[in-house]
């Protein structure tokens, strides 16, 4: 299925069922949000890392939205609705000051993972934040969670980010946090650096 969305390309990586605040100041972003509101409609979240509008996104709705702050900043709240793959960007909209574009959405496979993998990434989740002397932030293992779930709380990079939101089957998300794992606890020298992304997020 292809159709038409409204995009507000940022340097983030929403997830399917992931809840956020926003915090708006591009006048044709904040626009966007009110007609988006006003309307009922969703709009798009693509990538926008290194001056590059980036193939994937997430579909966002709208939970609430707050009042326009005296610089103009606009708080929203939104949901990940789905990954789309961006077919066309369309930049000039009539009478509309933002851009949209032309999606597709993939088929994404979001099952709960098997529970011996579940509790193999839980249990290496808790390593690293008891090396890096941080609050465990992670779901409970006896409850059924996603890489989505916890896929902000691990120390990504935006591309490491954005490679997971472009693995559409869950078994092979969870296989690649599990090598990312195997990849970065050798690496203590670099953990201030990953304590501060967790942080971050």
């Amino acid at each position: 299925m292809t159709n038409f969305i409204p995009i507000v390309p940022l340097d983030i990586i929403v997830y399917p069922d992931e809840i956020l605040t926003l915090r708006l100041t591009d006048p044709k972003h904040t626009q966007l949000i009110r007609d988006c509101y006003e309307e009922q409609k969703q709009f798009g979240i693509p990538l926008f890392h290194e001056e590059q509008i980036r193939e994937y996104g997430t579909l966002a709705g709208i939970l609430t939205i707050g009042k326009e702050q005296a610089d103009g900043t606009l708080e929203v709240r939104i949901k990940g609705q789905q990954v789309f793959r961006m077919l066309e960007e369309v930049k000039n909209l009539p009478e509309k000051p933002y851009s949209g574009a032309i999606v597709s959405y993939p088929e994404n496979d979001k099952m709960k993972v098997h529970p011996n993998l579940s509790k193999l990434i839980h249990d290496e989740v808790k390593r690293l934040y008891t090396l890096l002397n941080i609050e465990n932030r992670m779901p409970d293992e006896k409850q059924e969670w996603s890489s989505y779930d916890i896929a902000h709380k691990l120390g990504l990079t935006r591309e490491q980010e954005y490679d997971l939101l472009s693995i559409f089957n869950e078994v092979q998300r969870m296989e690649y946090l599990r090598r990312y794992f195997n990849s970065i606890m050798p690496e203590v020298d670099d953990l201030d650096i990953l304590k501060s992304r967790i942080n971050l997020n």
